[in-house]
């Protein structure tokens, strides 16, 4: 619980806070619902975040129409992570444990392993970054 708590900034998720622009994230798509960002620390290069604005911890707790559109709004960040990065597919997951926020990670993959969170995650500089984003952002 501890892990959970220390996530929560002044009663909002760190997604709350990145949805709010009051931190600094590397955008790859928004609309009335959804924001999705990269991962600052991710699996593999391409890993994208799948948030709902609404601030509800468990995805499974979000009202049915969220869940429906919430893959529908992933889809096209989906494909253009295939198209960007070499890989077989784009993997999704969902752990929720890392932030009590509900949320999907998009991940380029190659095999089933490329999903494992016990591996260690990338430390890629800001221009890595940024070079990432441009990359799905011109495949979208």
């Amino acid at each position: 619980m501890q892990l959970l708590k220390s996530k929560i900034f002044g009663g909002m998720t760190i997604f709350s806070k990145i949805i709010a622009g009051e931190i600094p994230s590397y955008k790859i798509a928004e609309d009335e619902r959804f924001f999705a960002f990269l991962d600052i620390f991710p699996l593999k290069e391409g890993h994208v975040l799948v948030v709902p604005k609404k601030e509800v911890d468990n995805l499974f707790d979000l009202p049915q129409e969220y869940l429906q559109e919430m893959l529908v709004f992933a889809r096209p960040i989906a494909k253009a992570i295939e198209k960007a990065f070499d890989c077989n597919r784009c993997g999704i997951s969902v752990i929720g444990l890392e932030v009590p926020h509900a949320h999907i990670h998009l991940v380029p993959i190659n095999s089933a392993d490329d999903l494992n969170f016990t591996n260690p995650k990338l430390k890629l500089s800001q221009e890595e970054l940024k070079q990432v984003q441009e990359k799905i952002l011109a495949n979208l």
